[in-house]
């Protein structure tokens, strides 16, 4: 085997866009946009085999320090065989060549692997399928495990939701809830048009709202923009508009109708009538707020490789809850994904406890579980570490540093 510090783009990007554990977050241009937006450095290695061919690789993405030495992170682990444990170890031997040379003093890796299989409530199922043997392996080659974080703990989710398309669409519906179903068919009647224009200001202005909702912080304008520079034909923009002055004509003349026909209501049903009559008032109200015209009111952007999509961004408005759109735009995603034949559809993140007491957590959690399919727990942080006292003391001199320079 041979170890290869410098990886040609197009070998990196082959290898990596064709294995069957292949993550967006391991790609040459998550590197490249790591490097644009977060100022990381990001480092294409990988490992050879007798024949040159390529057998595993890992983008490391390099931070560093004041102290003349660095730290690395590889999202989503290695690329490689990880049943074949040989292999593996290889790989670490060199990855601490290397860290040696290069002053590194740990290298983070997170592999999209599952720990174990999980109900609903993240209890794991007796009997199920688990990677306890290669938990065990990794601690035996000098891996420091971070952890069994259930939230947001880590730099990745170590819970998501994952949509297994390889099956007849029927079969994939009939995993979503029935309350999910209902919202997309209610949506119809709002007749909401969906593109896959970029729409990237129109988005930025979306994803503001849905932050100070759900109580987070949105990245700049150029955040985004960047992303889809580097992703071009692997990002996708799943855009519901609606045409406002359509609406409100349409709910005017529904109103008028059901005035005009009180006289001819019985008692039985007066009830029924003064709440669709009230309702549709309120729906008048809300959507007079607005200017006519065609308005985007939600969009999800996805990134995929060759055969794997994830939902990465979501930003909606007011209209977009009142619509039912945004049930409507992942569902339509979903579609698309299953349609253009990828392996699965992932929702990108979800708490690892249900029932937990951060509610706006535990709203993510209720939202996404009603896609259906496999609650998956992955088997979390390495640490693979070179210089152990720096590795000790490093949180602490970084806070310090921080600190200094603001």
């Amino acid at each position: 085997m041979k170890f290869l510090e410098n990886v040609d783009k197009e070998q990196y990007q082959n290898f990596t866009s064709n294995h069957e554990k292949s993550h967006f977050l391991q790609s040459y241009e998550w590197g490249e946009f790591c490097r644009r937006i977060k100022g990381q450095t990001p480092h294409y290695v990988g490992m050879s085999n007798d024949a040159g061919k390529i057998v595993a690789t890992a983008l490391i993405l390099e931070r560093k320090t004041p102290l003349g030495y660095s730290y690395g992170y590889a999202p989503r682990g290695f690329i490689l065989d990880y049943t074949n444990k040989e292999l593996i170890k290889e790989f670490t031997t060199y990855l601490k060549e290397y860290m040696q040379k290069n002053k590194i003093i740990y290298i983070k890796f997170d592999p999209d692997i599952p720990y174990q299989d999980i109900d609903e409530d993240a209890n794991p199922i007796p009997g199920g399928n688990n990677n306890y043997e290669l938990y065990d392996y990794m601690l035996s080659l000098g891996y420091i495990h971070k952890g069994f974080y259930r939230l947001y703990e880590g730099n990745q989710p170590r819970y998501t939701f994952r949509i297994d398309l390889k099956r007849d669409w029927d079969v994939i519906e009939s995993r979503m809830s029935k309350s999910f179903l209902q919202s997309v068919k209610r949506s119809y009647q709002y007749d909401l048009k969906i593109d896959n224009e970029i729409r990237i200001k129109e988005f930025y202005e979306l994803i503001k709202e849905t932050s100070k909702k759900d109580g987070f912080d949105p990245h700049s304008v150029k955040y985004y923009e960047v992303l889809v520079e580097e992703f071009k034909d692997h990002i996708k923009f799943f855009n519901v508009t609606i045409d406002i002055t359509e609406v409100i004509t349409k709910i005017k003349k529904e109103l008028a109708e059901l005035k005009d026909n009180m006289a001819n209501v019985n008692k039985k049903r007066m009830a029924d009538y003064n709440d669709k009559i009230k309702r549709l008032e309120n729906e008048l109200a809300l959507f007079s707020k607005y200017d006519g015209g065609i308005k985007v009111i939600c969009t999800i952007i996805c990134i995929s490789t060759n055969n794997r999509i994830w939902s990465f961004f979501q930003g909606g408005d007011e209209l977009a809850s009142k619509t039912c759109a945004v049930m409507r735009c992942y569902y339509e995603a979903i579609k698309d994904a299953y349609e253009k034949k990828y392996d699965f559809f992932d929702l990108f993140g979800t708490p690892g406890d249900p029932h937990t007491t951060y509610k706006n957590l535990a709203k993510l959690h209720d939202f996404k579980r009603k896609y259906g399919d496999k609650y998956i727990e992955f088997i979390g942080e390495f640490d693979l570490v070179n210089k152990k006292f720096l590795y000790k003391i490093l949180p602490w001199l970084l806070k310090i540093y921080r600190r200094i320079k603001r």
